[in-house]
């Protein structure tokens, strides 16, 4: 039975499926108002998608669901008014460059302007502040956040936040709205034993004010309603589509007969020999022609100056015998 605050969640052989096969199946669950239900399993099991598709944010593809008296898909929008998302990586992400404060009053704006009644907004201005403050306060309040032990108080920047804290102040966003089933993402990811107490601590606390907790984790608490989810054994590949080769263009008349002719006149006609002989001739061959000349060269220089030393060895015996020959006139 549905309570007027928590909102109760039964699930059937539900399933999702998508591109790549099934993101989770075969999931069944029976949670009271006011629970905290601890969706838990290996990496890539589809807790996230089970926890968009309990709160109406992915459509189911088998099995029954029933969130707050809402049956799902066909009263998708109706279970996405009454639930709010806390931290949800991609989905609800904080703007690290606003401050605390910042997120607070933009949410609070955002508050009065689509969830308040036309009469609220026609109140007067130190009214409608004074109702934001208050909301603000309670929100707070029910995280147990205290701005004044942030870094710089509310002018804190997210990106300057712990771990814990960012979970606090994503759970006091989502509170604001006073919703009847809060889904938080990786409740315990990233966090030491003393801080993991007391994330499960906080989420206990909005559970048994009444809030139905939706909470995906690696280790669930004690005292949880605790839903597995399992990788599916059946993953459907996407079909791999090939294409055929393209045939080749046919050719005209004209074009094969020229075809033909080239083909003809390229068998008649070898190559010349000159072609061949310089392509056989290899680069070592040129350098050895041209050392071989060099050596010819050579040779015939050493044969000249050795011609040239006979001649002047000559001279000088002829030169010796006149000298002789003038002394014996003497």
């Amino acid at each position: 039975m549905d309570s007027p605050h928590g909102a109760a969640v039964a699930t059937e052989d539900f399933g999702l499926k998508g591109p790549r096969g099934w993101a989770f199946r075969s999931v069944d669950m029976d949670a009271a108002p006011g629970s905290l239900i601890a969706l838990t399993g290996p990496s890539g099991s589809g807790r996230t998608c089970l926890l968009l598709a309990l709160t109406g944010r992915m459509r189911p593809t088998e099995g029954r669901a029933e969130v707050g008296g809402a049956q799902l898909p066909r009263k998708m929008a109706a279970v996405r008014g009454f639930c709010a998302l806390g931290p949800v990586p991609g989905v609800s992400d904080l703007d690290p460059a606003l401050t605390v404060a910042e997120h607070l009053r933009e949410r609070a704006l955002l508050q009065r302007r689509f969830d308040g009644s036309l009469r609220a907004l026609l109140r007067p201005r130190a009214e409608r502040a004074d109702t934001a403050r208050r909301l603000v306060d309670e929100a707070l309040e029910a995280v147990e956040l205290d701005l004044s032990a942030l870094p710089r108080g509310e002018r804190t920047a997210v990106r300057d936040l712990e771990r814990l804290e960012e979970l606090r102040l994503s759970t006091a966003l989502a509170l604001m709205g006073r919703p009847r089933l809060l889904a938080v993402d990786d409740a315990d990811l990233k966090l030491s034993d003393p801080d993991r107490a007391q994330a499960w601590r906080l989420l206990a606390s909005v559970a048994a004010s009444g809030t139905t907790v939706l909470a995906v984790c690696s280790q669930p608490p004690e005292g949880a309603t605790v839903v597995r989810t399992d990788v599916p054994e059946e993953t459907e590949q996407p079909p791999v589509t090939r294409q055929a080769p393209k045939p080749p263009k046919p050719l005209n008349v004209e074009e094969a007969e020229k075809a033909e002719k080239a083909e003809k006149a390229a068998e008649s006609t070898g190559p010349s020999r000159s072609t061949d002989e310089n392509a056989d001739q290899s680069p070592g061959a040129e350098a050895d022609e041209d050392a071989k000349g060099a050596d010819d060269r050579h040779d015939k220089a050493d044969d000249r100056h050795g011609k040239n030393d006979k001649n002047h060895k000559n001279d000088k015996r002829e030169g010796a015998a006149d000298a002789l020959a003038e002394t014996g006139r003497a």
